[in-house]
């Protein structure tokens, strides 16, 4: 996609409605003619029908009306040419009516298939995009600007190819009346394209800054109403409302600047199209006078320059529309073009319950600040691993490599001697099992959120994870039980109640790789300590990774790693650690001291 342009990229998702956009310009085309010859019979019927003018017509029209039995019938039966007249507007009206109907359903279709490109693509990102990315701003990009290409392609489009045929054939039929009449109407016409132009430079570019401004609007609403509990809780509804107004400001003050611009075009284009219909009706009655102009050709004439004229008017609209499809069009193709995701379908499958190695493994989000440096160490199929560390450490960072997530500059990770780079990575994930540390649950039932990662999952196996979650005794006191509604991220439950339904939603995959990521960090000792003994007593060969700042939860571990400032400076077990200066030797102590000091209190 990359080095396409914008109207290439349209194109491209143009088919499949390509066919309809031709059968709409094909419409728009009979559309114009037929629009072009009612003024012709007026003009026929006053000169040659009612008056005594020669008859001055297409070869066609004098065989038409010889036929019918020449000027005199005609004058006797006017009602013809009102006949005539009817007929051609019926007609001008069914093809504009199969020109709308064809590029609406066009460009539903367009904006269609881009909306479901974009959220494709979207899913298919690599992780890190989602996490630099302004979620408002996306939704915007998906939403909005998927809009404004839709109108411009299901008005505007269509009605450029008009304009540019009414302006054409006008002037042939204008050419063909009066040669002289012709080019006095013409002598705004270029200063109406250059200023029409001049106003697309601008509008595009004052059109652009709105866009982006209306997606920061979009991004701080989006925080602020997924966040509104943490605003309520510390008392910053002011803050929040004077940081929207700010903003809200300068979208307007740019909104006001682009209306501002489209009000100078539209009065200054009215008043160039009104002096120049006057000149022409001036300069028509006066010609007429003197004879060197007949009334009907005048009146055609009139007709025609409202022709000619309105749809260059038109331009600096379709221009204005176009200016800003382009700039929308460029904003959806930002994220398009933003490469997928390398899943390395063609990458190995083997089996997963094996031993875990690091080898001298570095990592580094940005370029010269290292978040892992050398990290070395071995993990025993089925064994547990405790990690922990000051916040910023490393320790996310560590797992999130095993799954993927991000890739590794230096070192090596293997799982049974297997490079984590050759490994399939969609086959990895269903293997690696990861419970985040800020859990999100949707707005489902209970059911559907445990249930997420794999379809039609039996109840009872639901059930069974619950209870390894600790949370199934909890979600059957619901009035609703597993069929309760959680709300929007989750809201209606507590904090440990949506760890645990998470950690319920990663079991039932039973994946040989666990990771927990502070993911006890909310549930008490008492159910943090049960949910430890359900995981044993579930598999013995799951490899676990539990990261987590309460040294109880870790004390049980296989191997615990103390990384600090993305070095690991301690690792062995609890006692061995213990027996050591360091880290964690004092945090031991100083969470004991604590509790001690707290059960003193208690009794």
């Amino acid at each position: 996609m990359k080095g396409k342009n914008s109207w290439a990229y349209l194109w491209q998702v143009m088919r499949g409605n390509r066919m309809l956009y031709i059968g709409a310009m094909l419409s728009m085309i009979i559309s114009a003619v037929l629009s072009l010859l009612p003024p012709l019979v007026i003009g026929i019927t006053v000169d040659s029908i009612i008056g005594d003018q020669p008859l001055v017509a297409s070869p066609i029209v004098v065989s038409m009306i010889e036929k019918i039995g020449g000027r005199s019938i005609l004058a006797q039966n006017l009602w013809i040419c009102g006949l005539v007249l009817v007929v051609l507007n019926m007609l001008n009206g069914y093809f504009q009516y199969t020109r709308g109907k064809w590029s609406a359903q066009a460009s539903e279709g367009i904006a269609k298939t881009i909306r479901d490109g974009l959220y494709d693509h979207l899913q298919n990102l690599p992780y890190d995009e989602h996490v630099k990315a302004e979620t408002g701003d996306l939704i915007q990009r998906c939403t909005s600007d998927v809009e404004t290409l839709r109108r411009f392609l299901a008005m505007q489009l269509v009605e450029m190819g008009r304009a540019i045929v009414l302006l054409a054939v006008s002037l042939v039929f204008m050419f063909n009346l009066n040669i002289k009449m012709t080019w006095v109407s013409m002598i705004v016409v270029p200063f109406i394209f250059l200023f029409s132009f001049i106003f697309f430079t601008k509008v595009k570019e004052a059109f652009q800054e709105a866009d982006e401004a209306e997606g920061k609007l979009s991004t701080i609403l989006q925080e602020n109403l997924t966040g509104v509990r943490v605003v309520r809780a510390f008392g910053r509804q002011a803050y929040e409302a004077h940081k929207f107004d700010e903003q809200n400001v300068e979208y307007t003050s740019l909104w006001y600047r682009l209306n501002w611009l489209m009000a100078v075009y539209w009065s200054a284009s009215d008043f160039l199209v009104m002096a120049q219909i006057g000149v022409v009706l001036i300069l028509g009655v006066y010609w007429a006078a003197l004879g060197e102009l007949t009334l009907g050709t005048l009146l055609a004439f009139m007709s025609y320059e409202g022709m000619l004229l309105w749809p260059v008017r038109q331009l600096g609209r379709i221009l204005t529309d176009m200016g800003k499809a382009q700039v929308s069009l460029g904003r959806i193709r930002e994220i398009i073009e933003k490469p997928m995701e390398d899943m390395n379908e063609d990458g190995l499958t083997p089996p997963m319950d094996q031993d875990i190695e690091f080898k001298n493994v570095y990592f580094e989000y940005e370029e010269g600040r290292p978040v892992l440096n050398d990290v070395s160490f071995k993990v025993g199929k089925g064994q547990t691993v405790a990690i922990l560390g000051a916040t910023g450490s490393g320790k996310s960072s560590l797992v999130h490599l095993l799954q993927r997530l991000y890739d590794y500059q230096k070192g090596s990770i293997t799982i049974g001697e297997v490079e984590l780079k050759d490994i399939n990575k969609k086959w990895l994930r269903k293997h690696v099992g990861i419970v985040l540390q800020e859990p999100f649950l949707f707005s489902k039932t209970i059911k559907d959120n445990i249930g997420l990662a794999k379809r039609d999952l039996p109840p009872d196996e639901i059930f069974k994870a619950a209870r390894v979650a600790a949370v199934h005794d909890v979600i059957k006191e619901f009035d609703k039980g597993y069929d309760t509604v959680v709300g929007e991220r989750g809201v209606t439950l507590s904090g440990g109640q949506k760890q645990r339904v998470a950690i319920a939603r990663t079991l039932v995959l039973n994946s040989p790789i666990l990771i927990f990521d502070d993911s006890l960090s909310a549930v008490d000792t008492e159910t943090d300590n049960a949910i430890r003994l359900a995981l044993n007593q579930r598999s013995k060969d799951v490899t676990t990774f539990i990261i987590s700042h309460r040294a109880t939860t870790i004390s049980q571990a296989d191997l615990i790693l103390v990384i600090e400032d993305g070095k690991i400076v301690q690792s062995g077990t609890h006692e061995e650690l213990l027996s050591q200066e360091g880290m964690y030797q004092r945090i031991w102590n100083i969470q004991n001291a604590l509790e001690e000091e707290f059960e003193k209190s208690l009794a």
